[in-house]
């Protein structure tokens, strides 16, 4: 070998090391950190009934999640915000969890009045706003950051008027709470009972309404087959029964399914509502996913069974599919949004989870007739 060809060897070994000690792109720093998503739901006012479960629910699934190892190694945590089922307290809520705890997702609302006004303050962030209970069908289709595993009031109003028609009733009269999900559902109803030839009435009601002998009284005046409780709480639908039997009057009734749901107003209100008629999203009662969450609820907050478990088992799913979710495609919402419009056949404690590109559940309510203080599904 001559120098000329030691000389070029000499050089490409010499070249050949620095290539190899020469910075080859920066690595991505390896996220060991906790996953932060956001909460919004109602955890004061009368709505915190549902609330209150609601957070506890989340909190069962992610201990059960973390416990199991967490998320490809890290821990999923929430940031829990009260929005008091009002659009104006989830708007801040909403601001909050994105601009203060930066997060990508977040859960909520449970309210449908709430949820709507945070829609667009989330799609203009790229977060994705991910409900396991608003179920105005305002909301469907709404925005790609936005997504619900409970189903559309759409299909409630539906069930009830084609039940209200089959028991012969032609008029349908509505006390009516003033919000998303309340009109949502009369609109709901009444869209479809005078499709088929019913009609209704309404005496709408604010919120904050106690007194609602008035409204009762021009209702029964009309002598209406039927009177339907549109409220967003059982805590409301429950003064109304009372003022009812005030009034000595004692109607065909429907309710909302926000009633159903509530063990103690079930319970204590059982003589009233005997007969009466609902439409919830009604989970398996057999499904062993949803025995296995009812058992651990049961058994970590001591309690003799779960409140609202219909939306207890969408919010419990919820949690699941979030976790999955960021296994698919990271924590990033845009990403999540898309993700979720794609599961088809999920089994969860609800049953299966098949979900469209509206954002919306593919799945419907089933009637009820409530008999014993217990709302007991129709055949």
């Amino acid at each position: 070998m001559n120098k000329l060809t030691l000389a070029i060897v000499a050089i490409i070994v010499i070249a050949g090391g620095w290539w190899l000690l020469a910075p080859q792109g920066a690595k991505q720093p390896v996220e060991t950190g906790p996953i932060t998503i956001g909460f919004i739901g109602p955890l004061t006012g009368d709505a915190a009934a549902y609330g209150e479960p609601f957070r506890n629910t989340v909190q069962l699934a992610v201990d059960e999640i973390n416990t199991a190892g967490g998320i490809n190694g890290r821990q999923m945590q929430f940031v829990y915000e009260d929005d008091k089922c009002t659009g104006a307290a989830a708007v801040g809520a909403t601001q909050k969890l994105i601009n203060v705890d930066k997060v990508q997702i977040i859960l909520g609302s449970f309210c449908s009045g709430a949820t709507i006004p945070s829609v667009p303050i989330a799609a203009q962030n790229n977060v994705m706003l991910f409900s396991p209970a608003a179920s105005s069908p305002d909301l469907t289709g709404i925005s790609k950051f936005f997504a619900r595993d409970y189903p559309s009031d759409a299909t409630q109003g539906k069930v009830l008027a084609d039940l209200s028609y089959k028991q012969g009733w032609k008029t349908v009269a509505f006390i009516q709470e003033q919000t998303d999900y309340a009109t949502g559902l009369y609109q709901s109803f009444d869209a479809s009972f005078k499709s088929i030839g019913g009609e209704t009435s309404n005496e709408a009601f604010p919120t904050a309404t106690t007194d609602f002998r008035t409204a009762l009284t021009k209702l029964k005046s009309q002598n209406p087959d039927a009177l339907f409780i549109d409220v967003q709480t059982a805590a409301v639908g429950e003064r109304i029964l009372k003022q009812l039997g005030e009034l000595k009057w004692k109607p065909k009734i429907l309710v909302s399914d926000t009633m159903p749901g509530e063990p103690t107003m079930m319970k204590n209100n059982a003589i009233a509502l005997e007969g009466a008629y609902a439409a919830e999203f009604v989970p398996d009662q057999t499904n062993p996913k949803l025995q296995a969450m009812a058992s651990a609820y049961t058994a970590k907050y001591k309690v003799a069974e779960v409140p609202y478990l219909n939306y207890m088992a969408t919010t419990y799913d919820a949690v699941y599919l979030i976790k999955e979710g960021l296994m698919a495609v990271g924590n990033n919402g845009e990403k999540f949004g898309a993700w979720i419009r794609t599961v088809k056949d999920w089994q969860g404690a609800s049953g299966s989870v098949t979900m469209e590109q509206s954002g919306d559940r593919a799945s419907g309510h089933k009637a009820e007739i409530i008999q014993g203080g217990k709302a007991v599904p129709l055949p």
